[in-house]
């Protein structure tokens, strides 16, 4: 069974990736640390691990091959290089790092580790996002010329998000870079890098971070899409839409409606593609059984990641279009 350490219990999904885990049956989380010791205390008793209250012991234990960071996203520089250098498997939560230079130095010093790498990219693992995907390679759209992916809650207008979301200094930034990062991840799944992208972000409740953003974006062959991200929306499900010039496929929620020349029609569920595993039972696989990091979960789909959010932070800054 692959031991494991948990970083920090900071983020809103470390409890759900440990439940994964423990219900899994491949995994035993042997450890944990937490940058709040008072925090990680009574999480490792939750869930019968140690508490180690000092990082380096435990990224030291030759016991513990692999670790799982939920720390703060501007933490996980410095936590993950060292855990890159001690020689451990990694999965973590997205963003892997807030600026594109931190997070290439830190792609190199994992590359260089030769140890599994996987980031959480929930959406790449499912069924409605992998068909369409296959819609988009088996030609079915035609031409694509254009797409749209919006997720958003009103965590901040119906004021249910913890105030620790809203602490730049560790989060890095608010909407675009949360909730932002899946049409970051998404986008590029189907189309590739971005070749140039711009974005809008607004505070409208006055938070200290930005509560909605938009990224607007150009990819390979003409393709413009938008990415739509908020704090600020009721009753909004997941939306992908991809237009093409012999049809168009539309997500909502977990209905997807196909329109071609011959018609429209809502796809049942037994025309989808099998799920993949969630990335963190992905990543406890690779480590068992070898073999390198999952596909579409590494580290060059990270950087994609930290360059999209980054550009459109910086184009929002500045007013101009940025150019990958």
């Amino acid at each position: 069974m692959l031991k494991v350490g948990i970083l920090s219990g900071w983020h809103v999904h470390a409890r759900g990736y440990a439940k994964e885990l423990e219900e899994s049956g491949l995994v035993q989380i042997a450890a944990l640390w937490d940058e709040d010791p008072s925090r990680g205390r009574a999480w490792a008793e939750e869930l019968g691990a140690e508490f180690i209250e000092d990082v380096d012991e435990l990224l030291a234990r030759d016991d513990i091959p692999a670790i799982v960071c939920n720390a703060p996203t501007t933490e996980h520089p410095a936590l993950l290089l060292k855990a890159a250098t001690a020689g451990k498997h990694i999965f973590t939560e997205k963003l892997l790092a807030v600026s594109s230079a931190e997070c290439e130095a830190l792609c190199k010093a994992i590359d260089a580790s030769g140890k599994v790498f996987c980031i959480s990219l929930p959406l790449r693992a499912t069924r409605r996002v992998l068909y369409i995907k296959k819609l988009i390679e088996d030609g079915a759209l035609g031409r694509v010329t254009g797409a749209r992916f919006r997720r958003s809650h009103s965590g901040v207008s119906d004021h249910w998000l913890p105030a620790y979301w809203f602490d730049v200094e560790k989060t890095g930034g608010g909407a675009m870079m949360d909730l932002g990062a899946h049409p970051a991840y998404v986008l590029p799944f189907l189309f590739g890098a971005p070749k140039r992208l711009a974005g809008f972000t607004a505070n409208l409740f006055g938070t200290s971070a930005d509560e909605s953003a938009i990224a607007l974006a150009e990819f390979p062959g003409g393709i413009l899409a938008t990415g739509e991200t908020a704090f600020v929306t009721n009753g909004v499900p997941d939306l992908l839409e991809v237009y093409g010039t012999e049809g168009s496929v539309f997500m909502r929620g977990d209905e997807l409606w196909l329109n071609l020349r011959d018609g429209g029609r809502l796809i049942s569920a037994e025309e989808l593609p099998k799920e993949e595993p969630s990335p963190v039972i992905q990543f406890a696989k690779a480590c068992i059984e070898g073999g390198g990091s999952p596909e579409h979960l590494g580290t060059k789909d990270a950087l994609v990641m930290t360059r999209f959010i980054e550009a459109v932070y910086a184009s929002d800054a500045s007013g101009k279009a940025v150019f990958f």
